[in-house]
């Protein structure tokens, strides 16, 4: 199934030490210059999403609308998470490219 290979990245970078889960850590992570690259759930409340837009567009970090709260937290290994920040610049690319991929086919 596509869309399970940026899930599965993004649990590759969690085994790696390389996620930031839940809103304040990804905030952290996005403030403290960490982030590379964040993902809100598609479910995610609207004032998630805003804030979380709003401060990506402030902080120039690319921000990815992707599944559900539930999977994204399950690709982790953890309950429900709105977001996530991704704290390495190869495996930042490696999800971008991933969900281009899902996007165009």
């Amino acid at each position: 199934m596509i869309p399970d290979r940026v899930f599965s990245m993004l649990g590759i970078a969690a085994k790696a030490g390389k996620v930031a889960s839940g809103e304040y850590q990804t905030e952290h992570a996005v403030k403290s210059h960490k982030a590379f690259l964040v993902i809100i759930a598609e479910d995610a409340s609207e004032n998630t999403k805003k804030m979380f837009q709003n401060m990506c567009r402030f902080q120039k970090v690319e921000l990815i609308v992707y599944g559900s709260r539930e999977g994204l937290g399950h690709c982790i290994g953890k309950e429900y998470r709105s977001s996530l920040a991704v704290t390495d610049a190869g495996l930042a690319r490696a999800v971008r490219e991933k969900f281009a991929q899902t996007t165009t086919e």
